[in-house]
């Protein structure tokens, strides 16, 4: 069983003892240590949270947990019931919430689930208010409210189709070129929220040829539900032998995307924010921002347009959308197909990201693999060194960076790990938090070339 507690939340397998996974008595500590942080944050007043949660098998069972411990808590609570992650952050700023969970563990297997803890600008807490929730945690601090002061409950039934109206809303969502277009498109939301939300927008952007694979939000993941191609292989049959000009995957609560083209060979999941990307700079140039690990295609890609420039972030969404708002970026996210809009939130939205793809496909009258094609081919390879549990692996790492600043043709970031940029490629070295290991990510034009850059590093390691 596991408990792992970081920057993207509480996140655990269900069962087993306290504090060996994501327990009843676990949820109520952290549901609470975090309800105490946002008292503290605003003393006297009455605080009211959004909570909303993806299709898994201990959803509901999480969910009532959660929320009968914000009212114990004495906070109001707008329940939007099964819903996405980016829903229910929008749902934060629609209602003017002072903060929001979301309960899913997203891409993990069935048998995980997570507490994801929101601001009340519907974004994720930062890494110095997570460790103040922890610490909350394992205090005496926390206090229950008096029985006349108990929270609220309201439920909410249409959250998803007001993400939509304001999906629809946005200048660069062209239904109009969508609905022409006759798009015959496949689904596959993995028996989670996404299969409520996705054909829904689908058809309110005007495509009325929809293939549904595993859309009946069950929680029983068809397949593992990470949306990476060797789990893909079903949809990817599908929209061979269905005809269609695109499939779309999600992951269970909807803020990853990936695409699949019409000849079932997968768009790459890097690439889903890099055409997004490419098509909001042909309108409204600006800057973008990635992580570390992402694909270098998006520089290339805003590179295109005159004035505009790249920067990287470290791991993690909060990091992303800190340095978007740093630099004033009209878009970004993660090479793993998360797509963050600002001109809706900043918050990886599979919605937008849908709406704003097919536009760019409507309005370039190309097959998806042509529109592939378009962009620089980069092959990203994933890596591992494992080490001893007494080596130290923050000098091991700042030994690396040393012996690579040393050489004029590189350039090296310790921001995150360390990144080290060769004219033709990267490599990306981060330790894991919770074993001996050292992850290396690398990306060069060509498989052979990637994993000889990894290879070199892990050499030198």
């Amino acid at each position: 069983m596991s408990l792992i507690k970081s920057i993207s939340g509480i996140r655990g397998t269900i069962g087993g003892r306290p504090g060996e996974g994501l327990s009843p008595l676990d949820v109520v500590k952290f549901t609470s240590a975090f309800a105490t942080f946002l008292k503290n944050a605003h003393p006297g007043r009455r605080l009211k949270l959004a909570v909303g949660r993806d299709a898994r098998l201990s959803g509901a069972m999480v969910d009532r947990l959660v929320v009968a411990t914000l009212q114990g808590m004495g906070v109001d609570v707008l329940e939007t019931g099964l819903s996405t992650t980016p829903t229910t952050e929008m749902t934060v700023i629609d209602h003017r919430c002072d903060g929001g969970i979301i309960i899913t563990a997203s891409h993990n297997p069935k048998h995980w689930n997570a507490l994801k803890l929101l601001n009340a600008k519907g974004e994720f807490i930062s890494d110095a208010e997570g460790k103040e929730v922890l610490r909350l945690a394992e205090s005496d601090e926390v206090r229950f409210a008096e029985v006349d002061d108990l929270g609220q409950v309201e439920v909410l039934e249409d959250e998803i189709d007001r993400h939509i109206d304001r999906v629809l809303a946005l200048k660069l969502v062209d239904v109009e070129a969508i609905r022409k277009a006759g798009f015959k498109l496949a689904v596959d939301a993995v028996n989670s929220t996404g299969g409520l939300a996705i054909p829904r927008l689908l058809r309110r952007l005007g495509v009325q040829d929809v293939v549904e694979l595993n859309c009946a939000p069950t929680g029983h993941f068809a397949h593992n539900p990470e949306p990476i191609p060797q789990n893909l292989t079903d949809i990817s049959r599908v929209v061979r032998e269905n005809h269609c000009h695109l499939g779309i995957v999600v992951d269970p609560d909807v803020d990853r995307l990936a695409l699949v083209c019409e000849d079932g060979e997968m768009f790459g999941e890097e690439y889903t924010l890099v055409a997004v990307a490419d098509y909001v700079l042909q309108h409204t140039p600006g800057n973008t921002v990635s992580n570390l690990s992402s694909s270098r295609a998006l520089r290339d890609i805003t590179s295109r347009y005159p004035g505009c420039s790249y920067a990287a972030s470290a791991v993690g969404e909060v990091n992303v959308t800190t340095l978007m708002k740093e630099t004033h970026a009209v878009i970004g996210g993660e090479g793993n197909g998360g797509v963050i809009y600002p001109e809706l939130h900043y918050g990886r939205d599979a919605l937008v990201g849908v709406a704003l793809f097919l536009t760019l496909l409507a309005k370039r009258g190309m097959k998806v693999s042509e529109l592939r094609r378009t962009y620089p081919e980069y092959i990203i390879s994933k890596n591992r060194k494992d080490l001893t549990p007494d080596m130290d692996v923050d000098a091991l790492l700042a030994k690396v960076a040393a012996l690579y600043r040393a050489d004029a043709a590189c350039q090296v970031s310790t921001i995150d790990g360390v990144k080290i940029d060769f004219p033709d490629g990267w490599v990306h070295l981060r330790k894991s938090n919770t074993e001996p290991i050292v992850r290396i990510y690398s990306e060069a034009a060509t498989v052979a070339r990637a994993n000889e850059l990894a290879q070199q590093v892990m050499q030198q390691i």
